[in-house]
C-alpha cells in the first residue's frame, strides 16, 4: 500500500528523474562532438612594440595604458594558448582519428564587468589554428587591443595612478573534422594601468 501512494503522489518519478539530471552534466552537454578542447596553458605578454612578442609568462597581464596624448606609444597585449584535444569517450578501443582534430576559427575575449563602463568592451577575433587529436597546437591571439587603451575606462586610467583589475574570459570556437562546434573557455587575470 505505501509504495502504491510514492507513485500516485509522483515521488518516484520525481527521484527517477533527479538521477537522471544529475547525471547530465554540463560536459556532456556542451557539444555533439567525441572530441574535448582542452586549455593546457594560457600565457600573456604586454605589448612593447609592433611585432608579436617571443616570450610570454604566467600570472597576472600588466596591460600597459599609455598616456597617448602626451606621446607616449600604444599597443596591443597578446595572450598564448596551448590547446589539446581528449576523447569524451575514456573508454578502453577509443582510439582518436583525424576526423577528432579541432580547427580553431575564432575566439571572444570577455572582460568580466560592466562594459565600456569600468572594463573594455568584448572582442572577438580570428584564428586558424588545427589541434591534432593526438598533440598540442600553440595559437597566439590579441588578449588587449591598442584601441580600447584609447577609449574609456582605460583612457581614463593612463591619466593617472589607478589600477584597474578584472578578469578575462577568453573563449576560442571551433569544429572537429566532422562538422561538430566544440569550444573551451580560460581565464586571465589583468591589471590595467600607466606603467611608464
Amino acid at each position: 500500500m505505501k509504495s502504491k501512494w510514492l507513485i500516485r503522489s509522483g515521488f518516484v518519478p520525481f527521484l527517477v528523474s533527479t538521477v537522471v539530471v544529475a547525471g547530465c552534466g554540463e560536459f556532456a552537454r556542451s557539444s555533439q562532438s567525441p572530441s574535448q578542447l582542452v586549455i593546457v596553458s594560457l600565457l600573456t605578454a604586454r605589448g612593447t612594440g609592433t611585432t608579436t612578442p617571443t616570450t610570454f609568462s604566467g600570472g597576472p597581464l600588466t596591460s600597459d595604458v599609455p598616456n597617448f596624448s602626451a606621446g607616449e606609444a600604444v599597443f596591443d597585449d597578446f595572450g598564448q594558448a596551448v590547446l589539446r584535444v581528449i576523447m569524451r569517450d575514456q573508454g578502453t578501443g577509443t582510439t582518436p582519428t583525424p576526423l577528432n582534430d579541432v580547427t580553431i576559427t575564432q575566439y571572444r575575449v570577455v572582460y568580466r564587468g560592466t562594459a565600456g563602463l569600468d572594463v573594455p568592451r568584448p572582442i572577438n577575433g580570428a584564428m586558424t589554428l588545427t589541434v591534432p587529436a593526438s598533440g598540442t597546437a600553440t595559437g597566439i591571439f590579441e588578449i588587449v587591443r591598442h584601441v580600447a587603451k584609447l577609449e574609456p575606462p582605460l583612457s581614463n586610467v593612463s591619466l593617472g595612478t589607478a589600477v584597474l583589475s578584472t578578469i578575462a574570459d577568453v573563449t576560442f570556437f571551433g569544429r572537429d573534422q566532422a562538422g561538430n562546434e566544440v569550444s573551451v573557455t580560460g581565464v586571465v587575470p589583468i591589471n590595467f594601468a600607466n606603467f611608464n
